[in-house]
């Protein structure tokens, strides 16, 4: 069900100087900020549009919505097609750490969801059979996995398993987390190799994510390993930027 629509506190902007050096918009957006985290306008809800807002305020439309665009570009804020601009629920920080996605939001008290996009027994690539150390051409499961956290796309997950777990059923994977399931088959996932980056959305990311046509995602690539050295999964992964963060502790020598 899609959220009520919320409307912006008056009192928020009653001292809003419109004469002064400082300009309307940064009033609004930071006066919108505070707001929001403080719980005034809670996460989930969603705003009203920008024509209505801009009347309630006396303000021109390109002040709002510039206002909203400052707290978008923070993650605060959310423009999703078909809903409007919504508040963001809170983004999923992730340690750099040997977890799946599914377990850091079961973590961080949010609620996982999967869809499934396509699971199927393929060929091994040569760059994905280096990286599981099979052979080229042998048989492994490949997976395309949409996560969403409390019904907000976060990720694109893409993982290639050995010829061993090509048993591994979609339904299983809409109900569980990858690593949960290889666990309950008795692996043990000691180490893995992980680089992480950016880049632009490509082909159905976008839509998949609901940002806009070629926007920005964070990447992440693994190849997970079991406490006998032998390569379990390889998985290149996609996620929102304005929901998602990696955090890793660094120490001096």
């Amino acid at each position: 069900m899609a959220a009520q629509e919320t409307h912006w506190p008056d009192e928020l902007f009653l001292d809003v100087d419109r004469t002064g050096p400082v300009p309307l918009y940064f009033q609004v957006a930071s006066r919108l900020e505070a707001a929001i985290r403080s719980g005034k306008i809670p996460a989930g809800a969603r705003l009203e549009n920008e024509i209505a807002i801009g009347q309630r305020l006396n303000m021109s439309r390109p002040t709002v919505r510039r206002a909203i665009q400052e707290l978008v570009d923070k993650g605060l804020l959310v423009r999703r097609r078909g809903i409007g601009t919504q508040v963001v629920q809170g983004q999923v920080t992730r340690q750099v750490e040997l977890t799946s996605l599914y377990e850091d939001l079961q973590t961080a008290q949010h609620e996982p969801g999967t869809v499934v996009l396509s699971r199927k027994v393929i060929p091994a690539a040569p760059q994905v059979a280096e990286q599981l150390g099979v052979a080229a051409g042998s048989d492994v499961l490949y997976l395309r996995r949409q996560r969403s956290t409390d019904g907000v796309p976060v990720a694109i997950l893409e993982n290639y398993l050995p010829r061993d777990y090509v048993d591994i059923t979609g339904e299983q994977l809409a109900e569980r987390g990858l690593y949960q399931i290889l666990r309950s088959r008795g692996v043990t996932i000691r180490i893995a190799k992980q680089s992480i980056g950016a880049r632009r959305a490509d082909g159905d990311e976008s839509e998949l994510l609901d940002i806009e046509k070629g926007g920005p995602v964070l990447t992440m690539t693994r190849v997970a390993y079991d406490n006998s050295g032998r390569a379990i999964e390889y998985g290149t992964h996609c996620y929102r930027p304005d929901m998602y963060s990696f955090e890793t502790t660094l120490v001096a020598k």
